[in-house]
């Protein structure tokens, strides 16, 4: 059935009979892994963890309903975490482990973007024994908001532009906001009982996000349509060993950002009060880039995007190449 953050959360921190099976999609992939880790904190540090995949479910319908029912070799507790690239394929064994006597055993699926037609969607969401979230890439603000959760859980207070930082020295990637805070963490010997205050100085004095630019350049010039100066910047960052995956999901937060945007003004909001809060040296070129994209391409742009990372990930890729062929695409499609 579907369901809100909140829901989801408490299923996870108490996982129990009445919850088979918990469905994560949506763009932010990064968002839906994230939530796996109040699973993992609640089944304990001696679970046992099983991944799987659409290929080993589609070789073996069944294996998902044994797997959620079986006990773990050292009699511990156990949890299965399956990563869906397309659907068809793996509803046979969704339908083995929703029909099953027993299954024990919670079970997440990762299954990123998915459109309202979705096999998988349409058999999950009416569904009492399955949880659907659907997680939306947040905007910088949103992710300055996650940044200072974040660090409040390691006994940390941002001060003053430390979150906004945070963000743009993890580009977007919560994972890597995670490890520079408990790092700053660390540094600063906080915990929750003693917290202390950090500072954009004590980022520094880490070294955190060295060798880590801003992708917000990237950014502007994809949006902007500007391909000489995107290729200009591409090379910069691979020669900083940046490129690929961190390239693509930088443009892809700030299509997500275009069509929040987008939204709003259709709904009778102006461009320069709906960018109100954006970061002042970005402002001018989002609003530039609003009057360039439909919102419908800009719904386009964030699909390829993600299929983009997903072609990546897959095997026999060309990895950045073929992100930096995706990117070349948008930025001509500005144009278009």
């Amino acid at each position: 059935m579907k369901a809100n953050k909140g829901q989801v959360e408490r299923a996870m921190d108490s996982p129990s009979d009445a919850c088979r099976l918990f469905l994560l999609y949506g763009a932010d992939e990064s968002g839906s892994r994230a939530l796996i880790q109040r699973l993992v904190r609640a089944m304990g540090p001696d679970a046992e963890r099983i991944d799987l995949d659409n290929k080993k479910l589609s070789a073996d319908p069944a294996l998902l309903a044994d797997e959620a029912a079986s006990m773990s070799l050292f009699g511990g507790r156990r949890y299965i975490v399956v990563t869906v690239s397309g659907n068809d394929d793996c509803l046979p064994a969704i339908e083995s482990l929703l029909s099953a006597d027993a299954a024990g055993n919670p079970v997440v699926l990762l299954a990123g973007a998915l459109k309202p037609t979705s096999p998988l969607l349409k058999r999950l969401l009416p569904d009492p024994a399955a949880l659907c979230l659907i997680s939306y890439v947040p905007d910088d603000r949103t992710l300055a908001e996650i940044a200072t959760q974040m660090a409040r859980e390691q006994g940390l207070r941002l001060v003053g532009d430390t979150a906004r930082q945070l963000v743009k020295l993890g580009g977007g990637d919560r994972a890597v906001m995670g490890q520079e805070i408990i790092k700053l963490a660390l540094f600063k010997d906080a915990d929750p009982a003693s917290p202390k205050d950090a500072t954009v100085d004590d980022l520094e004095a880490i070294g955190a996000g060295n060798g880590e630019p801003d992708l917000s350049g990237l950014s502007d010039a994809v949006m902007s349509g500007r391909s000489a100066s995107m290729a200009a910047l591409l090379a910069v960052l691979a020669s900083e060993g940046v490129e690929g995956i961190p390239a693509l999901r930088a443009v892809n937060r700030r299509t997500h950002q275009l069509l929040k945007f987008k939204s709003e003004i259709a709904a009778g909001r102006s461009a320069e009060d709906v960018t109100k809060a954006v970061f002042f040296k970005e402002k001018a070129a989002i609003q530039h880039q609003l009057g360039r994209w439909p919102a419908d391409r800009l719904a386009i742009a964030a699909e390829r995007l993600l299929e983009a990372e997903r072609a990546i990930k897959g095997p026999a890729s060309v990895g950045p190449l073929l992100a930096d062929a995706e990117l070349l695409r948008i930025a001509r499609a500005v144009r278009g």
